[in-house]
């Protein structure tokens, strides 16, 4: 005789608590999206309409979520916007909005749909965590009615949240997080009154979860890792690429590095827009990443990681960023110092005209130490040391700090900054530091063609961000990617 379907589930729901706490690690999985956008209008589409453009997306996040499953993830992180897309007025967004609960009432959607009203998105994403016995997290967007009494209510009387929802192998939202660093196209949305913290605890260690913007900003990504303790990071994000420190691999790459902990970064995908690049990120460095500018597919990544990585003997020591820059005498200065503009702030820089030696470029506060030595250098190629102490202003505000080597787009020191993704000149050693009053500095190290250098670095506790031998690539970029977010 076989067993009913609710025994089957709390018996594959029981297996695989077990399984993960028979381990210290849990796999985890991404899914980088091509999302099915709606056709553009500032008009609202019917309910049903979006709801039929919401179906198609959650269909092909579906078959992704039973792969997983079948892969064995215990965890599964989908993009942000990535069941609806973007683009949207506050008008045209509302039939998409869906009224979602605090996970203190203890709902499963799957199983209790109408307990809060119409919630079809809700309970599909309930349904598949439940049928696949697997933590799901996804990214939907929550309205709140408010009224005349609240000061800061809309004057259409609601308040609009981009949202992340967590849902847990039986089904239960177990997670909802508000997005507070909105992004400046972000006018469909408001942000809550004070940034959340949100965490919740699994068999395999303490999660966290913030969104896109979210990360260059103390509250909450810091306060979730430094305060909260979180052991992972769950980060649904639509990151558009800004080469030569923030393309999504890299720098979240180094985020994970930078604050020690797990990182589960999904990107949606969409080239025209520059936006690619997720990845499953350990203190240690990337387990594995996905980056690609030439189809329009979507992709899942699954990698195994420890559930503590604070506890394990991979995990790097504590850094003192500016101990060995301030211990040094300045190296020898080359007197062709120049400025230069990389995303809208202005550089220091210094060339690199010898193919090894040490140099050092000073902004305000902050000298950057460099030592180094070319494999071959390339007469077609310029690098540059250059150093940025200030407070980037275009998109946001926030204080920076970076030390950086770096290619030129050309032999014109002009171009200097201007985005470069191919280089053709190896390094046989680098050691790179700096001066930094902020203890937030996150390391990265950028190959040709967009591509990280697992394991070939490393970061001494006295800062300094070192090759540990000889670059199987061509180098991008070297950086220390400092955020002095006190000075904000």
């Amino acid at each position: 005789m076989l067993p009913s379907q609710p025994l089957l589930h709390t018996g594959l729901f029981a297996l695989s608590v077990l399984q993960a706490l028979a381990s210290d690690t849990f796999i985890a999985a991404v899914y980088e999206h091509a999302v099915i956008l709606p056709d553009p209008t500032d008009e609202p589409v019917s309910p049903s309409d979006a709801l039929a453009l919401m179906n198609k997306n959650m269909d092909v996040l579906e078959g992704a979520i039973k792969e997983a499953a079948q892969q064995g993830a215990h965890i599964i992180v989908t993009p942000e916007d990535g069941i609806y897309g973007w683009k949207f007025t506050r008008e045209s967004i509302y039939p998409y909005l869906e009224d979602i609960p605090d996970p203190v009432v203890n709902w499963i959607p799957c199983t209790d749909p109408s307990r809060f009203g119409p919630a079809p998105v809700q309970e599909r994403l309930s349904c598949m965590a439940r049928n696949n016995s697997i933590y799901v997290v996804a990214n939907i967007g929550d309205k709140k009615v408010c009224n005349s009494s609240d000061p800061s209510c809309p004057s259409d009387g609601r308040y609009q949240y981009n949202t992340d929802v967590v849902f847990d192998p039986e089904g239960k939202l177990v997670a909802r997080y508000h997005k507070y660093n909105l992004f400046v196209v972000e006018t469909q949305f408001n942000y809550p009154k004070e940034p959340e913290a949100v965490t919740f605890e699994t068999p395999f260690g303490k999660f966290g979860i913030f969104t896109c913007f979210d990360i260059l900003f103390h509250e909450p990504a810091v306060v979730l890792v430094s305060k909260m303790q979180v052991d992972t990071v769950l980060f649904p994000t639509a990151w558009m690429n800004v080469l030569p420190f923030l393309t999504a691999v890299e720098f979240h790459s180094a985020w994970a590095m930078g604050m020690h902990v797990n990182f589960l970064a999904a990107n949606t995908h969409n080239t025209g827009l520059a936006m690619t690049g997720s990845g499953i990120y350990a203190p240690d460095g990337a387990r594995t990443y996905f980056y690609n500018m030439k189809t329009e597919d979507g992709h899942l990544l699954v990698a195994e990681l420890d559930a503590h990585p604070r506890l394990s003997p991979a995990s790097p020591p504590a850094v003192s960023w500016s101990s060995y820059a301030l211990s040094v005498e300045r190296f020898s200065q080359n007197d062709r110092d120049f400025t230069g503009i990389i995303f809208h702030d202005q550089f220091t820089f210094t060339e690199l005209t010898k193919p090894g030696g040490n140099l050092t470029v000073c902004q305000k506060d902050l000298c950057c130490h460099l030592s180094y030595k070319m494999a071959g250098k390339q007469d077609v190629e310029v690098y540059v040391l250059g150093a940025f102490d200030g407070l980037h202003v275009v998109e946001g505000q926030y204080y920076l700090q970076i030390c950086t080597l770096l290619k030129c787009k050309s032999t014109d020191l002009d171009t200097c900054g201007q985005p470069v993704e191919t280089a053709q000149t190896k390094f046989e050693m680098f050691s790179l530091s700096g001066t930094f009053g902020t203890n937030y500095v996150f390391p990265e190290v950028l190959y040709s063609g967009v591509q990280l250098a697992p394991r070939e670095f490393e970061v001494l506790n006295d800062g300094r961000l070192i090759s540990k031998t000889k670059l199987t690539k061509p180098v991008v970029t070297v950086t220390l990617f400092g955020r002095w977010y006190e000075k904000d």
